[in-house]
């Protein structure tokens, strides 16, 4: 492995070189004094972080987390947002979804390494994530309700992920919940103590790395498509993005090497 780091004040880069497998990119928001809470600045500098290596044809995952062992992400900054202008609000706001935005448009896995905190824009950059691992201690909540503002954006996302009883009560609350009840919700997939958060993510990178790259991209892309497809054109869609797999060697090289581990 070989890592090489592109630091920016507020989103951190560092790439992982796999050799052949291709490069990991670990993400991190650095803002660590505000509990890496998200103004404006940070939330261009993620919408910028990912839309510069969605072009890396080598990229295989992208994890994203927050400096220190505190806090993923503890929402917007606050203190900026308070006396924003209607048309300074239209433009925070949009900001929000750029940064969501850039992550779900990411052709490759993006993973959230939730390590503390995931309020607000956090929890709606989490959602915006493929998948999502945490230490037993985070928190997650919703409390824009508790600062006079609904919660919009990614927020969207939350009743294909937890349920529409279970997002309207987090919506429509501001409640804080245990890392345990996310997991049980469903919105966290693996849920171990902060000392094995690491061995939890990589894991799953590993799982992406031995598999086929170009299949890799091309099931992310059908996600998408998944969720703004009827059923019926999901299956048709599903029937050309295999297809679309076989103009290249990747599935008959990678067959006839599981073909081949098989015999012995």
């Amino acid at each position: 492995m070989i890592a090489a780091a592109d630091t920016n004040e507020l989103v951190l880069i560092r790439t992982v070189e796999y050799g052949d497998a291709g490069r990991v990119a670990h993400v991190t928001i650095n803002n660590p004094a505000k509990r890496n809470a998200l103004g404006m600045a940070g939330k261009r500098a993620i919408a910028n972080a990912f839309a510069k290596l969605s072009h890396d044809e080598k990229l295989r995952v992208v994890v994203l987390t927050g400096a220190g062992d505190k806090s993923f992400i503890a929402g917007a900054d606050l203190a900026e947002m308070r006396d924003l202008t209607v048309e300074e609000a239209e433009e925070e706001h949009t900001l929000t979804h750029y940064a969501c935005d850039s992550i779900r448009r990411c052709p490759v896995p993006v993973i959230a390494r939730v390590n503390g905190y995931c309020f607000g824009a956090g929890m709606e950059l989490a959602a915006s994530c493929d998948m999502r691992a945490s230490a037993d201690h985070a928190k997650f909540g919703m409390p824009e309700v508790r600062v006079g503002l609904p919660s919009g954006m990614e927020a969207a996302l939350l009743p294909a992920l937890l349920g529409w009883g279970r997002a309207a009560e987090l919506v429509l609350t501001g409640d804080i919940f245990e890392a345990k009840d996310m997991y049980q919700f469903g919105f966290v997939q693996k849920l171990v103590p902060a000392a094995d958060l690491d061995a939890a993510v990589d894991k799953w990178v590993q799982s992406i790395l031995v598999s086929g790259p170009r299949a890799v991209r091309l099931q992310k892309s059908l996600l998408r498509d998944w969720e703004r497809m009827s059923l019926t054109d999901s299956i048709r869609r599903g029937i050309e993005m295999c297809v679309e797999a076989r103009r290249t060697d990747e599935p008959s090289r990678l067959m006839a090497a599981f073909l081949e581990r098989k015999k012995k």
